[in-house]
């Protein structure tokens, strides 16, 4: 009987999980669902997306990403993950490509209920950082907020930890122990983007730790979590020389988050606000000059509403949504910061969404962005060539998405 009920709870939880997330060869491995004990498995997503900017009366086509994944299970418990990713088509002297490891990490089952991870891994912060596959969220781009502060794709090495309470149907926990930030990668437009490792020579003194809850209730997706390290895995004389706190939380940078997800038959909605403090933003522009804000907030929410839905939940879908988003990357500023108004920014998204085959997605959608005029003081002496910005801005874009 005690088997039934798990097995119930555990079918349950797929289907949920099904609502908001095709089921690929990726998430079947990941979930135990191949029939064979040795299996290898080749999967992969990639996005293409044509933009119009309004304000410059520009346009830019572009791949803006081809990533393929190769998984092993070697036994039972024991599961390969892997996923190569090209972002924009070419990797050349002074291009914008890049190809990099999204995740290689071993995955090993202990039980039924619980796994642990290690290796180069995506911790499970936000929505987008863990269900990044192009044809889970609605727009060509993803959310503003969580590519700017969380920020999505983000991948650490370490170890972590993921679980449910067979107790507790739809509750699941996750636990991790990785590298952590270096903040002399952080700057006032990127906030700690650009101090992320991504397994490239990361600095292993310094480390940071991160947790999540994540509970499942009828359409409801409930999620909350925090991400705690150190940003200054450097030498204890050079942390003195630059006055910055060394050690495996030296420098810290604190940041948490919380989203709610819904989706119904036709109506759904997904709200999220996020939230990183800096407390030493005042140390790190003083050694580095690079004006690190102190604390920094974001937020978004939106609705969506499936028009077509023809069969079951792997049918054709045409949905309509509208997202609002706001993010200010230079919210609270150290005394000795300059604040940028140009990044205090809002979004307004909307656009629709068709599914003519599972894993397929033709996307159009219409973004204006709003925000505050840029400080001057960035552009002196002025830059006659520097690119127009504009306050008020339109963005048309019209993309596909696939995934397998």
């Amino acid at each position: 009987m005690k088997y039934r009920l798990l097995l119930f709870f555990l079918l349950f939880g797929c289907i949920n999980a099904l609502k908001s997330q095709v089921l690929t060869k990726e998430d079947s491995l990941a979930a135990g669902l191949t029939m064979t004990g040795k299996t290898t498995v080749l999967s992969g997503y990639g996005e293409m997306m044509l933009s119009y900017n309004k304000g410059t009366q520009t346009a830019n086509a572009n791949v803006t990403r081809f990533v393929t994944f190769m998984g092993h299970r070697f036994s039972k418990k024991v599961t390969l993950f892997s996923e190569l990713e090209l972002e924009n088509a070419k990797v050349s002297n002074g291009g914008s490509g890049e190809f990099s490891i999204e995740q290689a990490f071993i995955k090993f089952d202990i039980n039924r209920s619980s796994y642990i991870v290690a290796g180069l891994f995506i911790p499970r912060i936000g929505i987008i950082n863990e269900n990044h596959l192009p044809t889970t969220y609605n727009g060509n781009s993803r959310h503003f907020v969580e590519s700017n502060l969380i920020p999505s794709t983000w991948r650490e090495i370490g170890v972590g930890l993921y679980g449910r309470f067979d107790r507790l149907p739809g509750f699941n926990y996750y636990i991790g122990l990785t590298n952590g930030l270096s903040s002399a990668g952080f700057t006032r437009q990127t906030g700690i983007r650009e101090g992320r490792f991504e397994g490239n020579n990361a600095t292993a003194t310094n480390l940071a730790v991160s947790a999540a809850g994540l509970y499942y209730y009828r359409n409801f997706r409930f999620q909350a979590s925090c991400y705690y390290g150190g940003s200054a895995g450097i030498t204890p004389k050079a942390g003195d020389s630059l006055q910055l706190n060394t050690g495996p939380f030296g420098t810290p940078v604190l940041l948490s988050e919380a989203n709610v997800q819904y989706t119904g038959k036709r109506f759904g909605f997904k709200t999220l606000a996020t939230v990183v403090n800096i407390s030493d933003a005042y140390n790190i522009s003083r050694a580095y000059n690079n004006n690190v804000a102190q604390q920094m907030l974001g937020a978004f929410a939106e609705v969506n509403y499936q028009f077509l839905t023809l069969g079951d939940v792997f049918s054709k879908k045409l949905i309509g949504f509208a997202r609002y988003e706001w993010y200010d990357l230079n919210y609270k500023m150290p005394v000795n910061g300059i604040k940028d108004d140009a990044l205090n920014c809002h979004f307004l998204v909307t656009g629709i969404t068709y599914k003519p085959v599972v894993g397929v997605a033709i996307k159009a959608d219409v973004v204006n962005r709003v925000s505050g005029t840029p400080n001057p003081v960035f552009n002196n002496p002025p830059v006659p060539q520097a690119p127009l910005y504009l306050t008020n801005n339109w963005f048309y874009n019209l993309g596909i998405a696939y995934n397998f």
